[in-house]
């Protein structure tokens, strides 16, 4: 099986014997290098939509053959994408410690190192955006472009709208089990109900996609706590700093942002603002789909992925890459969005003031709801164990 040895010597990978095992996989020839990155809890294979469109193959290449052995066009496409720590087939440390979007961002560059990948076009989704932009501040050297899949700004901003729909997706998440149940929630997490609903042939997608989510839980296994609870901090602690985003601006990196309007987990609002903060270099495109909008409109997305691969290679300006639009009073209007987002007038400065103060205040009830929500559990369960066990007295 094709791994990458990530040898770490700082203090957070303490007790890691060997080194982190990365498992890998690449798909078609060319000089065209591309690096996908997935979210939390997924594994390599949820990018198929994009390895089938970008190199025309489902079937990964034999590791006896040598990179660009068949091909040599530059328009042909080399795709590698792997599992992150704590999922899959790779290494699954037990510190939440050893999981922040900077030591992930580390060990992709350790797997383009590994692979002799001197640059490539770094696309990921969730909290594989959050990795692939700690890729560009940190390296922009090694990143010909950036895509940003349903992308938030880490922190609160991985908080959910808070309403009676999230909420009780989210207790029924924590609560799910077995492969069965955490795949009737994950479905209506990740897709838009209309996706679920449509028919192809006799049945729904939503028939087809759960019985694809129970066999592929049921063959890799279920993710552990260690890997599950480590994720959830590399998403809590991420977060790109000014000087981070000056680094990829001033690196000229083509940034595409695409996101799902209808996603309920990473919210467009924290999409737009990442791409006003990242002006010019960044466009902005808006599907219609939910948080695995590269599965429900994979030909846009594959679309909008080879476009910005093709504005990389041209070198083009960021100008006329970007549709967000400067106005005379420093704020931004975007192209897709069509929203003002900075104004010197006092009313909308008011609004904004108030509605920032009931975005944190639905946080702030968000986070009261899980930290009940886990105590509860966490009584519970010590309740389960110092129970007495009653005994049946033998006359």
């Amino acid at each position: 099986m094709p791994f990458c040895i990530v040898n770490k010597s700082s203090r957070d990978e303490e007790g890691i014997q060997g080194g982190v095992r990365i498992f890998y996989q690449r798909y078609g020839h060319g000089l065209t290098k591309v690096l996908l990155i997935i979210g939390f809890a997924g594994t390599y294979e949820s990018w198929a939509p994009q390895i089938k469109g970008l190199t025309g193959t489902t079937e990964p290449n034999d590791e006896e053959t040598p990179a660009d052995f068949n091909r040599k066009d530059d328009e042909d496409i080399e795709i590698c994408c792997f599992d992150n720590r704590g999922v899959g087939r790779s290494f699954i440390p037990t510190k939440k410690s050893q999981y922040t979007t900077v030591i992930m961002a580390k060990d992709a560059l350790a797997l383009m190192d590994h692979l002799g990948w001197k640059k490539a076009h770094v696309f990921g989704h969730s909290m594989g955006s959050m990795i692939a932009s700690k890729m560009a501040a940190i390296a922009p050297d090694r990143v010909l472009s950036l895509a940003l899949l349903n992308t938030s700004g880490g922190g609160f901003e991985c908080c959910p709208k808070l309403n009676h729909h999230t909420v009780s997706l989210a207790y029924r998440l924590l609560r799910a089990k077995t492969p069965e149940q955490r795949a009737i929630v994950d479905l209506e997490v990740h897709f838009t109900k209309e996706f679920l609903d449509e028919k192809v042939g006799s049945r729904s997608r939503r028939e087809i996609l759960y019985q694809e989510y129970v066999k592929g839980l049921s063959s890799s296994g279920m993710q552990s706590n260690h890997g599950f609870e480590g994720q959830i901090n590399a998403c809590w602690t991420h977060k790109l700093t000014r000087g981070e985003l000056d680094r990829i601006r001033s690196a000229g990196i083509l940034v595409s942002i695409i996101h799902g309007r209808d996603d309920i987990i990473a919210r467009l609002c924290n999409a737009r603002r990442l791409a006003e903060k990242l002006y010019p270099v960044a466009r902005i495109v808006e599907l219609h789909g939910g948080h695995l909008v590269s599965h429900e409109r994979s030909s846009e997305v594959n679309m909008s992925l080879m476009e910005l691969i093709r504005a990389s290679q041209s070198k083009l300006e960021p100008e006329k890459w970007t549709n967000m639009t400067a106005v005379e009073n420093g704020g931004l209007l975007s192209g897709y969005a069509g929203s003002l987002t900075k104004r010197n007038d006092d009313g909308v400065t008011c609004l904004l003031l108030i509605y920032n103060v009931f975005a944190k205040l639905q946080l702030l009830l968000l986070f009261i709801f899980g930290m009940f929500f886990v105590i509860t559990e966490y009584i519970k369960r010590l309740f389960r164990v110092v129970k007495p066990v009653r005994v049946t007295a033998l006359i």
